[in-house]
């Protein structure tokens, strides 16, 4: 019966019928589906339901993995996994969306979760455009899928036919310089290059032998829409297109350009200054055209607006100079911040030993500040990485600039006339508070150097509505800028000006990390920082980070007092491999009254939880050998043993780690900050006054 619907419906014969059937059809266009999912049984399982031929299933267990393959590959559609650890489905869809080149691509999601409506609408705001619930029915799966592959196929064809429109137009051109036809021909053959290159964004243009200046005689409107100028500009001065080209570029093109009458065309890329201002990067691609005896007769070119391109190339550059910079980092500074916990624990217990030999106590003080020194270096080089864990809070800018102004004020020096500006009614902000201090310390201390003979240093702080179009997300942003009068910066420094150990200082003045380190924590904390610099005229950095909906905490120092000796009666349990830290640390609590008793790893320490029974804190590291780690030991002892305390110490934080709800203290660390964090954990009321520092390592300008 289906057959003969079927044969009803073509208006065929039997014969004629089974004829057609029985034609090959046409290889379809290949296409690409992504599928992640950081299940790999969901993985399997969406593959199977999806292969067909001319499809290839593309699969990646993370939304770090799923933004690599669209870097890398064009794909019909998306299927994407709500819940994943790091970055949920909503974050990658946004990513996605974000890029030009992968806007389009239809993502579907799917979950066995949030099917309410918030989320769903959640979903759809983050640009899907289908959800599918788990259990995922394959018949609808594959009915959806089919459709967005269809239309890809449709699109791709589309384009593959443009770009074929494209390579003949280029052939038709120079055909029609070599080989002029008749007059009727040669118009029907301008009018159909005239309809095409509406559509497409380039610029065609000729011109004469003669100009030493290339006056560009422009055959479409599209260089309007490109450059902002009509084609009459160009024609208006006889050096009006050279004399938009960037001054480093003008030179090399020009050269090249004396090259074009002996090998007939040339390729050039450059910077050219459009009417908004703006330096946009053109590709200008120019043919010698000859007449019938050979003789050259006029320049024949086009214009592609290659900007994009180009930021996309600078961008991967920049990310490529950070994840190195992240690896290195990362391979070293668990070890070295070991080798400083044991060097800085050991100066502080022997500081006591010390007391009133001032020769001694100066020696100490010294190399202590060494040692603090090299934990910066490790601490900045994570922090530009993105490797340094943040400790996020609800924080309102404003209340903690009267105190940050007046450390500005004291570190700058008199000559340095610091001030800040702001709207009404700021709105808070998700970032590490500590970070975001040591950032604007950092660009305060940076503006000073670049006014040796003195200036202004201005913070302004305004709220920002970002629209669709501009480089940040659409969005509610918090906007920092911070202005200087100073010498400014050339354009090839300002390139290079957030690249790491890049620094114009003199050897020992500077690290070249501090702007990196600023990059770095804005980057973690999905902001953007934009440079804006003129020699002799000053520097203006603008910190945009996003909006926070939630109530600002409160951002007064109240630093805890600490009561010495204060654990009598109480018993830790100290996890860690490394015995000399581990020695550093059992001495330190020692000092402080408690009873230790010592693990080598995480395993071990879970034996001993069994047997003890007065045990009040386990401070541990997060990083051991063995089956468990710091973290894992920590989520065991929250599970079985949740009177005990926990205190996680660590010198180097994986992305793949979760430590959102865990106590951390970061290494090296001084004897004090241990105090002070065990205390705010005991909620001991006793006080006594000892040195106060921060548990994290402050951050020096480079």
């Amino acid at each position: 019966m289906i057959e003969d619907a079927r044969q009803a419906d073509t208006g065929l014969g039997p014969d004629e019928f089974h004829l057609v059937s029985a034609r090959p059809l046409t290889d379809p266009i290949p296409a690409k589906i992504l599928v992640v999912d950081d299940d790999p049984r969901n993985l399997i399982a969406v593959e199977e339901v999806l292969r067909s031929p001319g499809v290839e299933i593309v699969t990646a267990d993370s939304g770090e993995s799923a933004l690599r393959h669209v870097l890398q590959s064009d794909f019909a559609a998306i299927l994407l996994d709500v819940q994943m650890p790091r970055m949920d489905g909503y974050e990658v869809a946004s990513l996605i969306r974000n890029r030009p080149r992968s806007s389009r691509v239809p993502i579907l999601f799917l979950t066995a979760f949030n099917k309410d409506d918030m989320h769903v609408f959640k979903g759809y705001s983050a640009g899907a455009v289908d959800y599918v619930f788990k259990p995922i029915e394959p018949l609808i799966l594959k009915s959806k899928v089919d459709i967005f592959v269809d239309l890809y196929r449709k699109t791709e064809e589309i384009r593959r036919q443009a770009e074929q429109e494209r390579h003949l137009l280029m052939d038709n051109l120079r055909v029609r310089s070599e080989k002029l036809k008749a007059e009727q021909a040669l118009r029907r053959r301008e009018e159909h290059q005239a309809i095409v290159l509406q559509s497409l964004p380039i610029a065609l243009y000729t011109a004469s032998v003669q100009d030493d200046h290339r006056q560009l005689h422009f055959t479409n409107e599209s260089i309007e829409r490109i450059t902002g100028f009509r084609p009459g500009a160009f024609l208006e001065r006889s050096d009006f297109w050279s004399s938009r080209i960037n001054d480093e570029d003008r030179g090399r093109v020009l050269s090249e350009l004396k090259r074009l009458e002996q090998e007939g065309a040339v390729s050039l890329e450059y910077r050219w200054l459009c009417a908004d201002g703006v330096e946009r990067y053109f590709l200008d691609q120019t043919v010698l055209m000859q007449d019938e005896e050979g003789r050259p007769r006029e320049f024949f070119g086009m214009w592609f607006d290659i900007t994009e391109r180009k930021h996309m190339e600078q961008n991967l550059l920049h990310a490529s100079k950070l994840e190195a910079v992240g690896r290195l980092t990362g391979g070293i500074a668990h070890d070295f911040n070991n080798m400083l916990s044991v060097v800085i624990g050991n100066l502080d217990l022997l500081k006591k030993s010390i007391q009133g030999n001032e020769k001694a106590e100066r020696r100490v003080r010294m190399a202590m500040e060494s040692a603090q020194h090299c934990a910066d270096l490790t601490y900045r080089l994570l922090t530009f990485s993105r490797r340094q864990a943040l400790q996020v809070s609800t924080i309102d800018v404003m209340s903690l600039m009267p105190s940050l102004l007046e450390l500005m004020r004291t570190t700058l020096g008199e000559n340095i006339n610091a001030s800040v500006r702001a709207d009404e009614g700021i709105w808070p902000i998700q970032v590490d508070r500590a970070q975001f201090e040591a950032a604007l310390l950092n660009l305060a201390v940076n503006a000073r150097d670049a006014m040796p003979d003195g200036g202004d240093l201005t913070i302004t702080v305004a709220n920002q509505v970002v629209e669709e179009g501009k480089p940040l997300p659409s969005g509610d942003y918090v906007e920092i800028a911070v202005q200087d009068t100073g010498i400014g910066m050339p354009p090839e420094v300002l390139a290079k000006v957030f690249e790491p150990f890049f620094t114009t200082k003199e050897s020992g003045k500077g690290t070249g990390l501090g702007l990196s380190m600023v990059y770095g924590f804005v980057q973690q904390c999905h902001g953007r920082v934009e440079v804006e610099s003129a020699q002799n005229v000053g520097t203006t950095i603008r910190i945009f980070l996003p909006r926070s909906h939630e109530v600002a905490e409160n951002t007064s120092h109240n630093h805890a007092h600490i009561a010495a000796p204060f654990g009598e009666g109480r018993t830790v349990l100290v996890v860690e491999d490394n015995p000399a830290v581990r020695q550093v640390a059992t001495s330190t609590l020692r000092s402080l009254g408690f009873t230790v008793q010592e693990a080598e790893s995480g395993d071990a320490a879970a034996q001993v939880l069994k047997k003890a029974e007065d045990i009040s804190l386990v401070l541990s590291d997060v990083r051991m050998p063995g089956e468990l780690s710091g973290v894992d030991l920590a989520r065991l002892i929250q599970d079985e043993h949740p009177g005990i305390q926990v205190l996680l110490t660590t010198g180097y934080f994986d992305g793949g780690e979760t430590l959102d709800d865990l106590n951390l203290l970061y290494k090296p660390y001084r004897a004090t900050d241990l105090a002070e964090k065990i205390q705010a954990l005991m909620k001991q009321p006793e006080i006594v006054e000892l040195e106060n520092v921060s548990s994290r390592p402050a951050a020096a300008v480079a």
